[in-house]
């Protein structure tokens, strides 16, 4: 389907413009070796990536994408994954191919840009200033900030009040069906990469407006 030319984007972080699997996968595995697990490895941990990391961390302890751990597994965890990601926020992480090419595209073209991740903050901004793209956005809202999520709308339709812009007059570029549904719910309209983390699914099974393999794709789409 054809994209109205939009006034703002906001981008997701995980599976959008960085990949941060290396670092997750390195803490989850870590955290798991100190309360006397086996590891993970960064297969499984991809497929789980996308809902902030305390989601992330009881995942991991059952080992599963749905399920709940025990309260006193998660609160011997979770301290401990908290201390190894603010040691290894960008380590191992890099931005995909093509993204630096396509925010140089859309800044020069006067997109307004904004970030909107389910990441907290204390893990978000270093991330993005140590990959050097923090000052591509004028807000940054993360999985903290507001009351609600993705895939709750509120973030989105914040970013819009933020800049004044209406939300059909709105993008959302994302990887997962999170991004989706919040862009859905805002009344945005949603281009996902290909090559996200979408819990091991094809994130075309969920009918975004468009998917595609590289941020430098976007010049010819808008």
């Amino acid at each position: 389907m054809a994209i109205t030319k939009p006034e703002m984007i906001l981008i997701d972080v995980d599976g959008t413009l960085v990949d941060s699997v290396p670092d997750l996968a390195y803490c989850v595995d870590e955290m798991m070796q100190q309360i006397g697990r086996p590891p993970h490895g960064s297969e499984k941990v991809r497929d789980w990536v996308g809902n902030g990391v305390e989601r992330l961390v009881r995942r991991a302890l059952v080992g599963r994408l749905v399920g709940e751990p025990a309260d006193e597994d998660f609160e011997k965890a979770y301290p401990i994954f908290l201390d190894l990601y603010a040691e290894n926020t960008s380590k191992r992480s890099s931005l995909y191919d093509g993204v630096a090419e396509g925010l140089e595209y859309m800044k020069s073209a006067g997109y307004r840009l904004g970030c909107v991740t389910n990441k907290a903050e204390q893990f978000t901004l270093p991330l993005l200033a140590d990959l050097g793209i923090a000052d591509r956005f004028e807000v940054t809202i993360c999985g903290d900030t507001l009351a609600k999520k993705k895939p709750d709308p509120m973030p989105l339709l914040h970013a819009a009040e933020f800049f004044g812009i209406e939300p059909a007059n709105a993008l959302m570029l994302g990887d997962s069906i999170s991004d989706i549904k919040a862009a859905r719910a805002a009344g945005f309209q949603i281009i996902c990469m290909s090559y996200g983390y979408n819990h091991g699914e094809d994130i075309r099974n969920y009918d975004p407006d468009l998917v595609i393999d590289s941020m430098v794709e976007l010049k010819g789409v808008l």
